[in-house]
Parts: C-alpha cells; structure tokens; sequence
C-alpha cells in the first residue's frame, strides 16, 4: 500500500474521519458553497500553473454561478498573479514523488545552479502556523533525496484568505471595487523557509504503523476541522445520502478481461460440463444429476420434499435456485466461477413453480398473462445469474437440432440452437458474452462461435479472429484476451515525472522527438495511399505535376468501364442461350 501524507495525517486528528473517508469510501453528498476549499484550492494551483482556463474549470465545478462565485474569482485571479511575481520564473509542478510505500506530488520543484533543489508547496489558508508544524515538506525532503538528489530549501507559500463583506451601503460594483484594492494593497503572499527536521519523518512512519495496525477509530471530538467535515451530519445526525453516483466522464482503460460470461450448449456426452470443470473454483449449480465424472463442487437443484408425520411439504427446485443465488451475491465464498448446468431444466421447473404460485395447470389456462410472467421470472432471474460478480459464470444447454429450414434453392438444412424456447434464447443470448456451440468432428471436441442460418451462436466481443477452438479453458482466454480492443488511456491533470526535472532540456529534446515521429505517423498512410493509386500508371518516374494529376484523375475512369463491357457481355451470352434453348 502506498501511504500519502494526507491520509496519515487524518488518522491523527481524527481517527473515525480516517475511517469514514479512507476504509468505508462514503459518499457525501458535494458542497457547492463558493468557497469550497477544495474546489479554490484546486484552482488556485491551476492559475499559478498558468493554465488560462482555470477561472472557466472554477465556474464549471458549480451547477449555479451566483455574485458570490464571481468574487472568489476575483480574489483567484488577482492573488494567484502575487504569488507568479514572487516565485521563480522556471521550475516543474506537480512533481510526482513516488515510491513502493509512499507517494506525494511537490506543487514546485525548482533546480537551482549549483544542481541542488528548492520545494515549493502552495497552502491557500491563514492557518500558518499549522502547516510549519507539519510532517509534510520534510517528508518531501526524505522521499526526494531516496533518489539521490538533495534539497536545499523547503519553502511554504502562503496566500491568505480573504474575509471582506459586502456593506449594505454599497452596491456590488462598489463592493467589488473596494474588494480589489484590498487584494492590491493589504493582502501580501508569504513564504516561509521551514528548516529539515528528520523527527518529524520519524514521528510519521510512528504514526503510519499505528494506523495500519489499528482496529478503533473513535471520534476526536477537540479536532477543529471536524465541524466543517462532510462527514459530521453522517455521524451526528444519522444521515444517510440514498443517491446515485453516475461514473467519471472518461474512457475506461481495458487492459485485461476480468469477468466472462458464456453460454455453451451442444449434443449430449460432447464435453460441456468437463470442459466447464476446468475453470478455476467452479461452483456448479446441477439440475439433472450428471457429475459423476467432475471433482467440482456441485449443488443438487431438485424438489425438496420433507415429510412431518402425514403431511408432505415440497419445496420447488426454483426456489432451491433463487435461495442459492441470494446467497451467492453476498460473495461470502471464494468461488470464482458459477456454472449452471442445464438452463433449459431450470426454465421448466420455473413453470412448475409459477403453475402453483397462479393456480393453474398451464399457462394456455391464462393466456392473457401466464405465458408473460413465466418468462418474466425466469429471465429476472437469470440476470441476477449473469450479474453475479464472480470471474466466470457458465450457462450449459443441450442442443435442439429437429427443426429444419429451406435453403433458397430448395434445399432442407437442420438448424442447431439451445434446447429452449426462441423468445427466452434471445435474452438469455443478450446477457453473455459468447454463445457457443460444442461439435465432436473426428473425435475432436470443438467450440464453435460462428452464426450462420443454421447455427445460433456468436458474441458480443469485437474483432473475433476466429470461427472455433478446441475445447480447452486456455483456448478461450486467450480468444477474450486477443478480441479486446485496445482504448486510449485518459486525459489526466498534467504532471511531472521525477526524472524529467534532472535536465530541462533533455525534456525539450524529446518533446521535439515526439511530435516529428508523429507527424511522421501522420504522414505514413498518405504515403500508402498515394501508391495504390499510382500502380495502374506505367511510367514509373512519375513526378509530381499538372499533368500527372489529370492522369491519375483520369485512371479511374477507365477501371471503371471495363467491368461495364464485361457485364454487357455477359448479359448478351446469357441472351444468346436462352434464344437458342
């Protein structure tokens, strides 16, 4: 695990609020107040890092912009320019400081000539005397030098905050007016010098071990930040936030596969549950008795029928199969991979429970409704199968081959597809990855993934480079690991690598290397293009002119009247032929 100074630091002052942000990951519901510290601070550093759309990232953190925003832009904007006129004119920010137990990001890192460097570490709060006392900066120091570099200064740069009201004689123009002389005249930028102090990088690894190896996390009720925590009214008030939290508007990095789900049917004695025991930890959930030959686990879902005297109770097989499903989504085991074997059985045993459940003895004895409810319990049921969060989960099927279809010449051909009515084998299709079909062909036992007119199958994974595999676990991942596509990594907030602040210039250097190489990418497909339209030309010392535009403008023309005469051609022989039969 990598510790950060701020976690640590919470465990400190208060231990629940450690506990709270950092173990359980409670969501709190967002503060839109102006100034909201986070939010200013986020800015604050993006000005000082002249990023010019920072004041429009400031507004866009907000749903509403009221009066009120707009003055903490101000002070923003007329701050941040204090702090540039103070600070080194060159230096790296947002250096990333990072190692296998510790990571930190140095606001600024300034290398001075003599090959030593000064950190910089932006703090936008009049509260100077906590942060000298802090750990922070000398463990910068510490971890920094760990790479064989040495530090010189370590410096604060404190920009206050500003508390001026508007009066209620004066109109927002005039507040705003008064507000920035203010800024100009009485609010100064301080930089405090903070002498290296290896106690203080002792006192936090003290206090890092004592956080790992902690169990309570009571409330500190003396901390003074706590009554501006988001996690005060959660505690004190017993709120609970019942909200949906949408994802981050980014582009996810798929690296590997980590879940699979497939559907596999095939002939009877074709391997499907064999092959289905060589997932890892498989849990295989049985309906008709068949495991004779596989070391998995295996649950048994049948009737259960209990006899108390003279009387007979009977619990459903389908509702053994949801009672095993509730227990399988609290994840309480270390299965990873759930097979159900057979589908087919479990949608008629759904039918017999619902028959009891409705009274009836068919579902034509209530066509208005019977036929639809079945299916909707089954098919609910099964997307719980399929969202169970487990690696693998394997639906097996056996195989429906007595239904035949006519070719367009006339031709009958036998269609292969799972052994369950169309309307639920469409669903059951849409909640998997593959649909697969298992084929014995010369004692060889195959997986095929192809749809034809006669075959269902196929899958949602993209670019499948093949029809079929033999029937083998290793095989199928690598079928996952070859069709997943690869997606650009996403835009993150611009920083630094610790290896990049040695020598500027090497920086630039690369730079300059990376975009001639991407130009020269850019360039590369032009290139192939132009050759392809360039070999129909005889003269191969084509050089670039008016003429050999009209050339090649005028190639095209001509491949494209050939296949016109050939067709022409051909249509007459046919004409001729049929005239002479």
């Amino acid at each position: 695990m990598q510790l950060s100074y701020s976690r640590v630091s919470t465990f400190e002052r208060n231990p629940l609020e450690y506990k709270l942000r950092y173990l359980e990951k409670l969501d709190t519901l967002p503060d839109f107040e102006p100034t909201d510290p986070l939010i200013l601070g986020t800015a604050m550093h993006e000005l000082i890092q002249k990023n010019q759309n920072a004041i429009q990232q400031y507004y866009m953190s907000y749903p509403l912009i009221n009066d009120k925003h707009i003055e903490e832009a101000i002070k923003l904007e007329l701050l941040s320019k204090k702090v540039l006129d103070l600070l080194p004119k060159h230096g790296f920010y947002e250096v990333t400081l990072s190692n296998k137990d510790y990571i930190g990001f140095i606001d600024m890192l300034v290398k001075n000539d003599d090959g030593t460097f000064d950190i910089y570490d932006f703090k936008y709060s009049n509260s100077i005397d906590n942060y000298i006392k802090s750990a922070q900066l000398h463990l910068y120091k510490y971890y920094f030098e760990l790479t064989g570099r040495k530090v010189k200064h370590l410096r604060y740069v404190f920009i206050p905050k500003i508390r001026l009201k508007q009066k209620k004689t004066e109109s927002e123009y005039q507040f705003r007016q008064r507000l920035k002389r203010a800024i100009n005249k009485d609010y100064q930028i301080k930089i405090k010098d903070v002498e290296y102090n290896p106690n203080k990088v002792i006192e936090w690894l003290t206090a890092a071990k004592h956080m790992l190896e902690a169990t309570e996390f009571p409330l500190n009720e003396d901390d003074p930040f706590w009554k501006y925590s988001p996690y005060r009214d959660y505690v004190e008030k017993g709120l609970t936030y019942n909200m949906v939290t949408l994802p981050e508007n980014k582009r996810r990095t798929l690296t590997e596969v980590t879940r699979r789900k497939l559907w596999i049917y095939g002939a009877p004695f074709t391997g499907k549950t064999t092959f289905a025991n060589e997932f890892p930890d498989p849990l295989m959930l049985n309906t008709d008795g068949n495991t004779s030959y596989v070391d998995a686990p295996v649950v048994a879902i049948k009737d259960e029928v209990t006899t108390t005297g003279r009387r007979t109770s009977r619990k459903f097989a389908w509702q053994v199969f949801k009672e095993y499903i509730d227990e399988l989504e609290k994840k309480d085991n270390d299965f990873k991979t759930i097979v159900v074997d057979l589908v087919e059985d479990l949608y008629e045993s759904c039918r017999l429970y619902m028959y009891d459940k409705l009274g009836i003895e068919h579902e034509s004895d209530d066509p208005f409704k019977a036929w639809d409810e079945v299916r909707t319990e089954f098919l609910s049921t099964m997307r719980r199968v399929t969202n169970l969060d487990y690696e693998n989960i394997v639906l097996i099927s056996h195989e429906d081959s007595t239904k035949d279809i006519l070719s367009r010449a006339g031709a009958k051909l036998t269609t292969f597809k799972p052994n369950i009515q169309e309307k639920v084998a469409n669903k059951i299709a849409g909640m998997v990855d593959l649909v697969c079909r298992v084929v014995v062909e010369d004692n060889e036992h195959i997986l095929s993934f192809k749809t034809t007119t006669t075959q269902f199958g196929g899958g949602r994974l993209s670019d499948l480079s093949v029809d079929s595999i033999n029937l083998n676990y290793d095989e199928l991942v690598d079928v996952y690991n070859t069709s997943l596509a690869d997606s650009n990594k996403p835009k993150k907030r611009k920083q630094t690598k610790l290896e990049d602040v040695d020598d500027e210039s090497e920086e630039t250097q690369k730079a300059e290397v990376k975009d001639t190489e991407e130009k020269s990418k850019e360039e590369k497909p032009k290139t192939r293009r132009r050759k392809k339209r360039e070999e129909p030309v005889e003269d191969s010392d084509v050089e670039k002119s008016a003429e050999d535009t009209e050339e090649s403008e005028t190639e095209p023309e001509v491949v494209e009247e050939k296949p016109k005469e050939e067709k022409t051609r051909r249509r007459r022989r046919r004409t001729r032929t049929t005239e002479e039969d």
